[in-house]
């Protein structure tokens, strides 16, 4: 027999385990040469390899009628690429202090924790914050919409009350930003969307 088919033949002999073995299922895994597992199934008196590849988004090449544009458009993804990271850690941190909340029983405990929150995200993130122009300060109020289900001016109000809610949002009008602003990926903001993905996705 050559040694081909004995490749084969062990081949088959593996994934018969795999298939018989009486505690696993139907797509179940087992490890190959070098720590990789895969998973299989049989169909058909066949054995496959199941293979799961990364999700590929494909938009419409956008199109500039000016250079003015394009560049206007490298400047969007651009500042997309700054600020986004600080929108995740937002509902991260969200998230996280929601789970911590229901532990606290008394008003008191959980308004310090929101201090020591708030004192811990300063030391951390201040500097970086400060840097952000005023464009990239309107996007990221955005992109905390998008990634908590909450406008800024809401998650303001629950935190910490609605005078300081009032009072930032007067701020941020000065500045011509609005922390009630929504994310709309269907409307105003899909262009935003769509750069989200590619860069979450790594296409950008």
């Amino acid at each position: 027999m050559s040694r081909f088919l004995l490749m084969k033949y062990l081949l088959y002999i593996l994934l018969s385990f795999a298939w018989f073995a009486p505690s696993w299922s139907q797509t179940d895994t087992f490890n190959l040469q070098e720590g990789k597992v895969v998973r299989v199934v049989l169909e058909n008196e066949d054995t496959l390899f199941i293979s799961d590849i990364q999700e590929v988004f494909i938009y419409p090449e956008p199109v500039f009628k000016r250079q003015r544009d394009f560049r206007r458009y490298q400047r969007l993804v651009y500042n997309l690429k700054v600020v986004y990271p600080y929108a995740k850690l937002a509902g991260v941190k969200i998230e996280e202090m929601n789970a911590h909340f229901i532990t606290l029983r008394t008003e008191k405990k959980k308004k310090n924790y929101i201090k020591q929150v708030e004192k811990e995200l300063f030391a951390e993130f201040e500097d970086d914050l400060k840097s952000l122009t005023i464009t990239q300060g309107r996007l990221l109020i955005k992109l905390i919409d998008r990634e908590t289900g909450n406008t800024s001016y809401d998650l303001v109000k629950e935190l910490k009350g609605a005078f300081s809610a009032f009072f930032w949002q007067a701020i941020a009008r000065l500045f011509g930003s609005n922390l009630k602003t929504n994310f709309d990926k269907e409307g105003e903001d899909y262009l935003i969307e769509q750069i989200l993905v590619l860069i979450e996705n790594g296409q950008l």
